[in-house]
């Protein structure tokens, strides 16, 4: 049994799978919408043309999960076998997904302190702590609606990909708080693997890039993963591999394989409703 990392990316995130290098993400810009025109009866009309942008995800980063087995601990070593070893990589390629969607940070929008405690779209840090963690959250919420995500609030929801130190803020925020849920998490504690609170969805992850927190409208940050490979363990017999002195050849036993190639988008018409949250 292995401490396996919370993942979170699968959540939050919408996971396209599929063969193409290059999968493009068109949009209607906000400048080239109509307008909506005063008009005359009686006179024509003037429609308004416009321009689709497009947004272009590539699929070609690319990572594995290794491992060798030698044919005689295959034989005599019978709790590690290629079905051990495939479920142990298949867990380490959703942790590495998962850094690496937090470590995209810098593709979102900044929020955090923007002077005096108020919180914002501002890169300075924010101290959370059991105090303001709402207020991290309704200022999250305040920004969707600033920037027109309302609908997609509704129809999606909002997440919080938290530090288990933060959650630990909000079990505790939670737990002082109201009549019937402070009895209810008091009672049972916050679920680990994520819970409903202040209408948004909260998780949370070990992955994360130090002093940066992953919030916003779901299903909207974009991960392409290549069909053909994810999932997949492949089995090499004999596989040649460096040996002393840097001289190659075939080991007796088996490498088994794991890959992931796989490519991240921030597409740019949602920017504004996914946010950087900036914390010490």
């Amino acid at each position: 049994m292995r401490l396996n990392h919370p993942t979170t990316w699968k959540e939050v995130a919408n996971v396209m799978y599929t063969d193409f290098r290059v999968v493009n993400v068109p949009y209607l810009t906000t400048a080239s919408e109509p307008s909506f025109t005063t008009g005359t009866r009686g006179v024509a009309y003037i429609p308004t043309d416009y321009t689709i942008s497009d947004d272009t995800l590539t699929i070609s980063n690319y990572r594995y999960v290794s491992q060798f087995i030698d044919r005689g601990d295959l034989a005599q070593f019978t709790l590690f076998q290629a079905v051990e070893a495939g479920d142990l990589q298949g867990y380490k390629i959703n942790e590495g997904i998962e850094a690496a969607v937090l470590a995209d940070h810098g593709s979102w929008t900044n929020f955090g302190d923007t002077g005096g405690g108020a919180l914002g779209l501002s890169a300075t840090q924010i101290t959370v702590s059991a105090t303001n963690i709402d207020d991290i959250i309704r200022g999250v919420k305040r920004e969707v609606v600033k920037a027109n995500g309302l609908s997609l609030a509704n129809k999606n929801g909002i997440f919080f990909v938290w530090r288990p130190a933060d959650f630990e803020l909000l079990e505790q925020f939670a737990q002082a708080n109201g009549f019937v849920t402070a009895d209810s998490y008091l009672k049972d504690g916050l679920p680990f693997e994520g819970f409903k609170y202040m209408n948004c969805e909260h998780y949370q992850s070990n992955d994360f890039t130090a002093t940066h927190v992953f919030a916003g409208v779901k299903n909207l940050y974009t991960i392409g993963l290549l069909k053909s490979t994810w999932g997949k363990v492949f089995v090499n017999q004999d596989p040649a591999i460096s040996g002393s002195g840097g001289a190659y050849g075939p080991l007796s036993g088996i490498n088994v394989l794991t890959r992931a190639d796989y490519g991240l988008l921030t597409p740019t018409h949602y920017l504004p409703v996914l946010f950087d949250v900036n914390v010490v």
